[in-house]
Parts: structure tokens; sequence; C-alpha cells
């Protein structure tokens, strides 16, 4: 897959997609049935599968201090897009000169000079252009008198439940992440790099993989079943393990991140990148009375998570 940033200078090998417009924060089954609508029209028209959306999230653009919301960054965003045979991204930059655009100057400067598309395809609720000032009714009439075709997909249901991101945020903050995965159609993961931690673990004989949540929306602080995926390295694989998403008040720090000890793993991990999938919440985050109870209540938390893994 190829990612394109700027669309003021796309390579004429870039040009000429039919592209799905929109932010596709987690990549949910939504977003997958607008992409699978864009395969058609790319078969159709013998054009690259292409995707269109900006980074930041024009959410953050507008309101930075807000509370994170995103499901996914833009790198697990792009590795769930690959998985799904995209094959141009185009990650535009939202700044102060895109945000500006009205929306005809958006469909004529980045549409349609910029990215030449030959056909674009949008969720129902799409808005675009200054102060979301455009629908999908003017982005039809754009895309009839500027050259590019346009499809409008309908809203896509799970049971009763409407699939957006919202729903799946209120998923993941209940501690329900299997409801999170049917409106996802899959797990739902944090991906990033191993960091450097306090290496507590280790001394209590469960070394963990710290990661960092930093811009994330958080899930429910507490315990989790997780599928590890060490994307790179001499480990590159996938794992059973346990997850806890917090604070660590038993130890008094307060900056939310993701700690994961692999079961039946041996090896140094620091510097790798990892995907680690939420399977099932096992038990809300809690301060212990000492480390002993720590260590008790940490080996029936593992032993938890093999059975419910196994069952999978």
């Amino acid at each position: 897959m190829r990612i394109v940033r700027d669309h003021q200078f796309t390579a004429p090998e870039d040009r000429g997609a039919a592209a799905a417009i929109g932010n596709f924060d987690g990549v949910h089954l939504g977003h997958t049935a607008v992409i699978d609508i864009t395969r058609g029209a790319a078969a159709r028209l013998g054009a690259p599968l292409g995707v269109v959306t900006f980074e930041p999230h024009p959410r953050e653009y507008f309101a930075p201090d807000a509370p994170p919301f995103r499901l996914t960054g833009p790198e697990a965003r792009a590795h769930r897009l690959e998985k799904l045979g995209v094959e141009r991204l185009y990650e535009l930059k939202f700044n102060a000169a895109m945000a500006a655009l009205t929306p005809e100057g958006f469909a004529a400067e980045v549409l349609r000079d910029g990215l030449g598309l030959r056909h674009a395809v949008v969720g129902r609720d799409f808005c675009f252009g200054k102060d979301r000032a455009g629908d999908v009714a003017d982005l039809t009439r754009f895309g009839a008198a500027m050259g590019f075709g346009v499809t409008v997909a309908d809203m896509v249901t799970e049971g009763p439940t409407r699939v957006s991101s919202t729903a799946i945020r209120k998923a993941l903050s209940e501690g329900r992440p299997r409801d999170a995965k049917a409106l996802l159609g899959h797990w739902h993961r944090i991906e990033g790099p191993v960091i450097g931690g306090e290496q507590r673990g280790r001394d209590l004989g469960y070394p963990t993989a710290n990661m960092s949540i930093d811009g994330l929306h958080p899930p429910r602080f507490g315990v989790y079943a997780v599928i590890v995926d060490v994307l790179d390295g001499p480990h590159a694989g996938s794992y059973h393990g346990a997850a806890s998403l917090g604070v660590r008040p038993m130890f008094g720090e307060n900056r939310a991140n993701l700690e994961t000890y692999i079961l039946d793993f041996a090896g140094d991990l620091y510097g790798a990148h990892l995907s680690v999938a939420l399977i099932d919440f096992l038990r809300p985050e809690e301060k212990f009375e000492g480390v002993d109870h720590l260590i008790a209540q940490m080996e029936a938390d593992c032993a938890r998570a093999r059975a419910v893994l196994e069952a999978l």
C-alpha cells in the first residue's frame, strides 16, 4: 500500500483511484462496507482502490485539549486498511488551509485537481468543507460537474445497534470488548512500540511489555485476556497474554498505560512493535494490601486469561 500525504504533489501513478472518504477511526464494519463498495467501483474502472482520510483527525485539530477519543492511531489504521486490500492511502494533512476550503473548493482542489479521483464513496452522513457545510447531495452534484462518480453508502447496523465509532467507544468504556468486536468486525487492538518501564513486573516474576495509550480512547481500566502480535524483531509472532490497563494504583502512579505479560514467553521486547487485542475483561483495576496479595492475584489473572484464550 502506498501512502500519499500531500494532495498537491501526487505522483501520476497515485492519481485516478476510486476512493472511500472519511476518518476511518477504528476501521469498523461500516467502514469495511464503504471500502467494499469502493472495491467494486475500482474493479469496474480498472482503478486503484483508495481511501482518503486526514491526519490529525479534524476533531483533534479543532479541539486539541479535548479528552482522547481515537480508537486507532494513524499507524494502526494504516495496518488495518492494508489488510483490507487498500492500495492507496491518501492520509492528507488537516491544517488551517484544509479547514478553510469550502465544500466546492475541497471537491475541486483536493479530489479533482489534487488526487484526480475517478470515483468517491461516502457514508450517508458524510459532511465536508468549511463548517461541515457540504453534504452527500453536494458531493454528488460536484462530482457530476467535475468528472468523478459518487456512491453514497447506507448505514450499517449490528442487531439493533448502528455501527459507529461512538458505539464502539461506549462498549470499550464499559469493559465489553466482545461487543466492540461485533461492531468492529475484528478485535480492538492497541498498537505501538514497547517502552521502558520501572521493571516492577520483572521483580515480581511477571515481566511486562509496557505501551503508551496517549492520544487513544481509554477502554475500561482493569485486567484483560489478550492476544499479542509481535510485529517485528526476532520474536515476531502471535502469543497469548494477560494485560493490565490503567494507572497502577498499587504504586501511586497516574499516567495510564498498557502492561502486557505474555504467557510462556522469554525474551527481550524493548523497542519491538506490538499489536495487543483485548479479548475479555477479567476484573477492574484495584489496589492491594501488599505485594504478596498482588502476586497471588496476578497468578489467578494469568490462569483465567489462559482458560479464556484456549477456549476461543
